[in-house]
């Protein structure tokens, strides 16, 4: 990346920039304190994380204007390890998911993401979408008429406004006006309404650079590492992906290999100020780019006004009511969804919607954002190689004297299409000569060799000839390094063009 580059993509969108992080900053702290609770420690644990990965992030992350912080489905990964052996090996996991990040960086691990297919990513998109929105019904349990009226009101400014004026984001009204309303009327101090105070204490401090207070054994890399192992696969999985969607949003790229690292090195700085590990999180940056946030200020605002609200305004920030917070992501729920996937459903291929189906399916049903992707990614693999197996075309004719037929074959030969090439042969007709002409053929794998190897041998076992013609060279050197058939005695011609 070249310096004017990246000087841009700090200062070549400084005041919507500014405004996008406030917003932002406003909407982590629920969530942080959120994700706390789930991991079951303290709300300062994933507000300290944050602000360390946010700020991070912003100097050494691949995608600029993304939002990264303590998110839940890293923090669904750590509530075994917190229980059972306490925060500090929680802090020292969060080093080791780094230190595992930042060598899949290293070994460029991000560009597997091109293997990842398109109706994979809505799915991902989709399937989000509904857990952000399913994460704000509880807000609503055991509250009055007045939570109601006030996240309809806040989501009738976060829409209505932009149709009076684009020069403030909506979202950062709605939480103003709902919080002037809420102090002025006392709904919050009258229990009328919930508030961010009510989720939990905000820490009144700065975080502190501190070790892990841990035995730095074998023993301690043993308990750690099955729990590190897997926030590092998620945390890049999901930083990744919001990465592809923030390119398609905003019409720019992204070095994923240097997301990988740079989310390596801000899960480092997190463990060692006393935060949680984190990654990139779909409903933030969705905030952010919506709210005009592009650069890499607003990632670096975001984390640096959520620290100085909590430690400076801590009071103030407390006093939030929660039906603003629900009402902005609601919007982030709303605007996430793929709404276009619903409107192709019979414009796409039958197996793409399949496959967006099945990954929003399992990612709603497990919260497990790896094992729906990686399923989504399995299934489009599966679909694609039956759909190149069925493109498989074998045709044959009769010489004249009829001692001799000579079949074409068109097509991928690989583990899906070798059934359908077998079968193509008819191994009891009498013939003198079997000639394979594979000119517009391709032969990809060890079990379309295997297939060969079964066809040539059993035509020589009844005393026919073989010829394999027309090979291209990357067919004939696989061909030569794994076939068997012509090493089991006379030599049958296999030629290339």
């Amino acid at each position: 990346m070249s310096t004017q580059t990246y000087k841009h993509q700090w200062f070549g969108n400084p005041v919507r920039d500014l405004v996008a992080g406030t917003v932002v900053a406003l909407a982590l702290i629920p969530e942080a304190i959120a994700f706390s609770i789930i991991a079951g420690v303290d709300p300062r644990v994933g507000l300290y994380a944050s602000f360390c990965i946010a700020v991070v992030i912003a100097f050494v992350g691949g995608r600029s204007g993304m939002i990264s912080a303590a998110t839940g489905a890293m923090s669904l990964l750590m509530v075994t390890l917190v229980k059972e052996h306490g925060l500090q090996y929680l802090f020292a996991a969060t080093l080791l998911t780094g230190v595992i990040q930042i060598i899949a960086g290293f070994l460029k691990l991000g560009n597997l993401m091109r293997f990842v297919a398109r109706s994979v990513v809505i799915g991902f998109v989709n399937a989000l979408a509904i857990l952000i929105f399913l994460a704000q019904l509880p807000e609503f349990t055991g509250q009055g008429w007045l939570m109601y009226a006030c996240v309809a009101g806040g989501l009738a400014i976060i829409y209505g406004l932009p149709r009076l004026t684009k020069a403030v984001p909506s979202p950062l009204v709605c939480i103003v006006v709902l919080t002037g309303l809420s102090v002025w009327l006392g709904w919050g101090e009258n229990n009328l309404l919930r508030t961010v105070g009510d989720m939990g204490a905000l820490p009144s401090t700065l975080p502190v650079f501190l070790f892990p207070d841990i035995p730095f054994t074998w023993e301690t890399l043993m308990i750690i590492l099955p729990y590190s192992l897997p926030l590092a696969v998620v945390g890049l999985l999901e930083s990744l992906m919001t990465a592809t969607i923030v390119d398609d949003y905003t019409d720019t790229g992204s070095d994923k290999n240097r997301e990988c690292t740079g989310q390596g090195v801000a899960n480092i700085a997190s463990g060692l100020f006393g935060g949680m590990a984190g990654c990139a999180m779909i409903g933030q940056t969705v905030i952010n780019v919506k709210s005009g946030g592009r650069g890499r200020l607003s990632t670096f605002w975001a984390g640096a006004f959520l620290l100085f609200l909590i430690v400076m305004l801590g009071d103030w920030v407390a006093r939030i009511p929660m039906a603003a917070l629900v009402a902005v992501m609601i919007m982030v729920s709303i605007g996430t969804f793929s709404w276009a996937s619903l409107k192709n459903i019979r414009v796409y291929p039958k197996s793409a919607t399949f496959v967006t189906f099945a990954t929003v399916a399992i990612v709603v049903g497990t919260h497990n954002l790896a094992l729906g992707v990686g399923a989504g990614v399995l299934l489009s693999a599966l679909c694609f190689a039956a759909k190149i197996a069925r493109l498989l075309h074998v045709t044959s004719h009769l010489s004249a004297d009829g001692s001799e037929r000579i079949y074409h074959v068109r097509g991928q030969l690989f583990f899906a299409s070798t059934t359908a090439f077998v079968a193509a042969f008819d191994l009891r007709e009498k013939l003198q000569k079997v000639t394979l002409d594979v000119t517009h053929a391709h032969f990809w794998d060890t079990t379309s060799i295997n297939a060969l190897d079964k066809i040539v041998i059993k035509y020589r076992q009844q005393g026919v000839t073989v010829e394999l013609v027309g090979l291209n060279a990357a067919s004939k050197a696989i061909v030569e390094r794994l076939a068997i058939y012509d090493r089991t005695g006379a030599a049958d011609a296999v030629s290339a063009h």
